[in-house]
């Protein structure tokens, strides 16, 4: 039986809201409507389409960066009480991502900075294989890991590692709280 019990993820406004017995709070919205597999796989596929639409509007010349803004916006739960845990792939320097901002500037590159911009790239297709998905015993966190590919415009794949975590919202959308990816190992 997989279960995970992941306490600290919850947010502080969260807790106190709970503490309090006032208000509807995220964690009593997931209760009432847990998270599934589904729904995460879902959230994938929504993820992967913004990739490719921001390196599509880079390469149409339009707001690159707005889309991007509207991707994190859409998909991470950046300015909820909750912690974000974000560790990109091709960050060395500047290894986590705890503001929107920083996470735009990997996104869309920022100049003087190791952030060349990775959804710019462009990619045509992300494509995601799960290893496993858990969420725990309330519904009311999703945790995935497993590979996706990015394909580029000629046509050939990177695999990326990831592990993912989402929280249901207060308006029921599935928002990323922990998301990071590696390349794979290599011995070389």
């Amino acid at each position: 039986m997989n279960k995970l019990m992941i306490v600290p993820m919850v947010g502080a406004g969260t807790l106190a809201l709970a503490a309090c017995g006032g208000e509807t709070t995220t964690a009593d919205a997931a209760n009432a409507n847990p998270i599934t597999e589904a729904e995460v796989e879902a959230a994938q596929i929504a993820w992967g389409e913004g990739i490719v639409a921001i390196g599509q509007t880079f390469t149409e010349e339009g707001d690159f960066s707005a889309r991007a803004a509207e991707h994190i916006a859409t998909h991470y739960a950046y300015g909820d009480d909750t912690a974000i845990l974000f560790k990109p792939t091709l960050a060395a320097e500047d290894q986590f991502r705890e503001t929107p901002e920083e996470a735009l500037s990997y996104f869309v590159g920022t100049e003087g900075t190791e952030d060349g911009g990775f959804a710019i790239a462009p990619y045509t297709a992300v494509r995601w294989e799960n290893n496993g998905t858990v969420i725990d015993e309330n519904g009311n966190m999703a945790v995935a890991m497993g590979n996706y590919f990015f394909t580029g415009t000629d046509g050939s794949e990177t695999k990326v590692e990831y592990s993912f975590a989402y929280e249901r919202d207060a308006e029921g959308d599935l928002k990323i709280v922990l998301h990071h990816s590696s390349l794979p190992f290599s011995a070389n």
